[in-house]
């Protein structure tokens, strides 16, 4: 069961490293990123972010999709990360068991950023992320946007409303 699924162009960092993994008290962290499957380096640095005592899992999308339907980890909290809202569209289309996912730092590394919309300081959506982003919020899965547990969730549905 995906405890978060979260939503941060940095993936594993300090803020998720150090708060989000205590906060959510999940025992393994799935990071479903295609670049990250197959880059030795970044997984490298991955590895070397994630806390003590926590498992992680690196795979692609699909892969990752894998993991959270086997029916041998339905009984264990994931904290699962990807870097951009598409990846988290896919997912939350193919796997039924996500309690929230939390778009929480998206844009900041955009290579077409002179299209892209800001809806919030860390929030920053192409107009594909749009569109996926769009589409998460008519999902019956909580989705909201929550940098650190300290700060109140703000449906992304209020984002979207605010940002027309």
């Amino acid at each position: 069961m995906i405890a978060q699924l979260r939503v941060d162009d940095r993936l594993i960092h300090g803020q998720v490293a150090l708060v989000w993994t205590k906060e959510l008290n999940t025992p393994g962290i799935v990071v479903a990123n295609d670049n990250a499957a197959n880059n030795e380096m970044v997984q490298m640095t991955l590895k070397m972010a994630t806390p003590t005592g926590k498992k992680l899992l690196i795979r692609n999308v699909d892969d990752a999709i894998k993991v959270f339907n086997n029916p041998k980890g339905a009984n264990m909290r994931i904290f699962a990360l990807t870097n951009n809202v598409q990846d988290a569209l896919k997912i939350a289309e193919n796997v039924k068991d996500i309690e929230g996912i939390n778009v929480a730092n998206v844009g900041r590394f955009t290579k077409d950023a002179d299209n892209a919309v800001q809806l919030s300081s860390t929030l920053m959506m192409t107009p594909d992320e749009l569109e996926a982003l769009k589409k998460l919020a008519q999902m019956e899965i909580p989705v909201f946007h929550q940098i650190v547990p300290n700060n109140a969730k703000t449906p992304i549905s209020s984002i979207l409303k605010d940002a027309n």
